[in-house]
């Protein structure tokens, strides 16, 4: 890789957004000064089979304690891709995402619902050589978020993905078909409205895995005009 191209701002939130009241306080607020990449940004960093466990892309079995997770069991599924449509081979794909009752595992989240003993909400895997990547998990719950009056989040997984350089790094939400909740979350709105839809997956019965869990795909496009919207 020896270039990059711009990011398509068209498509990606602004940096600062005053509906999600958190972008305020860590948003841009002077002019930012264009530096051109070096060699550190146009090259790796890589990852190998030996950062992957063996279920760490199966969230229903890495926190296992004592039984199983409680929840709606999904497949989460899909190809990454870059700005020229081609798949993205090797990459790593991280997830992290609140439990079935909407509750992280983390000393920061004091929402009053009950943390899973069973569920840890985090994961990892490398894409094959056709850039595809999957995970079972569990539906993550809706929760509140202190944003304004009755402000809850949609069901929600995060998407960390570093793709064949630093330039091509995203941090992204990927949100599920049909939520009442979408229109009324401010993170989901900041995104522009004609990108919105590349933040929702779609349901697929072919993913879907009878008697176990529903599926869903979840394509990811890491720059260009067609990109995934970056995390607000």
């Amino acid at each position: 890789m020896s270039s990059i191209t711009n990011r398509d701002w068209s498509s990606h939130p602004a940096y600062l957004s005053p509906e999600y009241k958190s972008s305020t306080l860590r948003g841009v607020s002077q002019s930012l000064v264009k530096i051109d990449p070096e060699l550190a940004e146009l090259t790796g960093p890589a990852f190998g089979p030996e950062v992957v466990g063996p279920l760490d892309h199966d969230l229903t079995k890495n926190g296992r304690v004592n039984g199983e997770p409680l929840g709606e069991r999904i497949v989460v599924t899909g190809q990454v891709f870059d700005e020229f449509g081609q798949p993205v081979a090797n990459t790593l794909v991280e997830i992290w995402q609140a439990n079935a009752a909407g509750r992280y595992v983390h000393k920061a989240d004091q929402h009053e619902a009950p943390l899973d003993p069973n569920f840890l909400g985090s994961g990892r895997c490398l894409t094959d050589a056709e850039g595809r990547y999957k995970f079972y998990t569990i539906k993550p719950g809706a929760y509140p978020w202190g944003n304004h009056p009755n402000a809850w989040r949609p069901n929600h997984i995060h998407f960390s993905l570093f793709g064949p350089s630093i330039a091509t790094r995203i941090v992204t939400q990927m949100y599920f078909p049909g939520d009442p909740l979408l229109p009324l979350d401010p993170i989901f709105e900041a995104t522009p409205a004609a990108a919105r839809d590349r933040l929702i997956s779609d349901f697929s019965l072919d993913v879907t895995e009878e008697g176990f869990a529903l599926g869903y795909i979840f394509n990811i496009v890491l720059r260009g005009v067609n990109a995934t919207p970056v995390e607000a």
